[in-house]
């Protein structure tokens, strides 16, 4: 599949199958977080894919939104390894990187025919808490991915977009 049909037909997912991902393609999804863009390809990210019970216990500690989903993956980015902007150093790479690599993968699973939903409603202490994770590795999203359940389709706004000419501007 063409990567602009990939991003034009995959749309976030809300329930899933109790079915396992096949390793293979598990595998092809975090290999599009190994080749996701960073800044200075300093590669903070940091991604725990979560599927024994304690995990999905943490995360459902976390956030009412992993929707039954049989693997999350906690996509998240380590303070200590971004790039800093030299004219402000109250900003860093981190958050930007991490959601680079997520979408890449939620990309990748679409292409593999996995779904996955974007989710930021969570608290990143119980993550960090539940997960046993440094406090210096910092949580951006979860992403719930599996099969989705039979007859899901698209939420109502998922094709509304606004035109071309609302967003982008040529100088």
């Amino acid at each position: 599949m063409g990567v602009l049909k990939v991003i034009k037909n995959r749309f976030s997912v809300r329930k899933f199958k109790d079915q396992p991902i096949e390793p293979e393609k598990l595998e092809r999804i975090l290999e599009a977080a190994k080749a996701a863009p960073t800044a200075k390809n300093l590669q903070p990210q940091r991604i725990f894919v979560c599927k024994s019970k304690a995990a999905l216990a943490a995360i459902d500690s976390a956030t009412k939104c992993r929707y039954g989903a049989p693997t999350v993956l906690a996509v998240c980015y380590d303070q200590n390894e971004v790039w800093h902007n030299p004219f402000d150093p109250t900003i860093d790479s981190g958050e930007i990187d991490a959601s680079i690599v997520a979408d890449e993968m939620i990309l990748a699973a679409w292409d593999e025919g996995i779904a996955s939903c974007w989710v930021a409603h969570f608290n990143p202490k119980k993550i960090n808490s539940g997960l046993k994770i440094q406090e210096h590795i910092r949580p951006v999203v979860l992403i719930p991915i599996g099969y989705a359940e039979d007859g899901v389709e698209p939420a109502l706004r998922h094709t509304e977009s606004k035109d071309l000419d609302e967003i982008v501007h040529e100088l």
